[in-house]
């Protein structure tokens, strides 16, 4: 593994699939505040090369991607620290969100609070069978907050206030059921089911996904109307990319 900074290691294969993992904080892999930086400079850093096709996500330990937020470190903040901590987060998954390629979060055990709001920034939520998520920031006093906003979009208004009002968990099957991750490996399972999610992004152009995931990105905050005239000018755009040509091109020649 390359290490990018002390809490940000790589791993990339021949494919152009990069495993991002957060390194250096605890078992739980726990978001303190260099934690939170090293991550998001690692994400930052690998932006600009378009050579990535799809970016894993994962904790250094099978315990979590990440567990949550650091609260050791929120013990101690006053507002203006607690602000500029919980800006550093919010920094972390917009860079996730502005990441070109797709990104899969891996959650294996726990994900909680940051944790969840990271995985939520993600573009794809694979999970282990025996993954438990939940929100507790109300039980030490404070409100999920940031990318919390994400959770009504993907669960809807109801599942989300009882995240984060009741500060309950939840399993992996009822992340399923609630829309909250995207696929629960079978046990044993997780690296397989995350493979499968590669192969599937691989065999897509890798200029059209990055043009969707921009899109999406754009759906989730536009009106309908808006959303709907974005798409005609990101459709054209796609064009001069040489990828509808070719790919269209391979489709038609193998149907004959």
């Amino acid at each position: 593994m390359e290490m990018l900074n002390p809490h940000c290691g790589i791993a990339r294969d021949n494919r152009g699939v990069v495993r991002l993992a957060v390194c250096n904080a605890g078992s739980l892999n726990i978001l303190g505040s260099a934690v939170t930086d090293g991550v998001r400079e690692g994400f930052e850093k690998l932006a600009g090369d378009n050579s990535i096709r799809a970016v894993i996500l994962t904790g250094q330990s099978e315990k979590s991607m990440i567990g949550g937020a650091d609260i050791r470190e929120m013990a101690k903040l006053d507002q203006k620290s607690a602000e500029a901590f919980i800006t550093r987060l919010r920094d972390l998954c917009a860079a996730i969100r502005r990441f070109p390629a797709p990104v899969i979060a891996r959650l294996p055990g726990w994900c909680l609070g940051g944790g969840l709001e990271v995985a939520a920034a993600c573009d794809i939520r694979v999970a282990a069978h025996d993954a438990m998520f939940g929100m507790p920031e109300v039980k030490v006093g404070i409100p999920s907050v940031i990318h919390a906003a994400l959770l009504p979009r993907l669960i809807g208004y109801g599942r989300a206030r009882w995240l984060v009002m009741t500060a309950e968990n939840i399993d992996a099957a009822t992340a399923l059921a609630w829309g909250l991750v995207d696929r629960v490996a079978s046990p044993g399972g997780l690296d397989h089911a995350v493979e499968h999610t590669v192969k599937a992004l691989l065999e897509c152009g890798p200029e059209a996904l990055r043009i969707q995931k921009e899109l999406c990105r754009g759906w989730e905050e536009l009106p309908l109307s808006e959303s709907v005239n974005l798409s005609v000018g990101a459709f054209g755009r796609s064009f001069l990319t040489g990828e509808p040509q070719q790919m269209m091109g391979g489709f038609l020649n193998r149907k004959r």
